[in-house]
């Protein structure tokens, strides 16, 4: 069965940094788009940033544009989303997804989903 595993949330100060990751198993990783999501309580789940299975296209939600940085290691079936100059408002449990051969910037893109980690920005 597909598994994706994310790792790396935490508690951080407003313009410090994280770096999370998502390990794959189970689906052909190298064929797969990845996307990074968030939710914040009592919203619903966001787009953050998508990688193409090349790697060549990347992109980003308006709000994290400049901050995020998504990469992926095609050889260790891994996908990371740095995050830098962190906010308050980025406060949100965040979601490692794949979806067959898509670039997109929807939920309805992606067919597998990660349980998700907590990232707290404090002010």
């Amino acid at each position: 069965q597909v598994q994706l595993v994310e790792s790396g949330g935490g508690l951080v100060q407003a313009g410090g940094s994280l770096r999370l990751s998502c390990a794959a198993s189970g689906l052909p990783f190298s064929m797969y788009g990845m996307g990074w999501f968030r939710q914040a309580p009592g919203k619903e789940r966001e787009f953050v940033a998508t990688i193409s299975w090349t790697g060549a296209i990347t992109y980003y939600a308006d709000s994290v544009r400049g901050r995020f940085t998504i990469s992926r290691d095609n050889a260790n079936r891994t996908v990371t989303l740095q995050m830098n100059s962190l906010k308050p408002e980025d406060t949100a449990v965040y979601y490692c997804a794949a979806g067959d051969g898509t670039n997109s910037g929807s939920v309805g893109g992606y067919d597998h989903w990660g349980q998700g980690t907590q990232v707290t920005v404090s002010s």
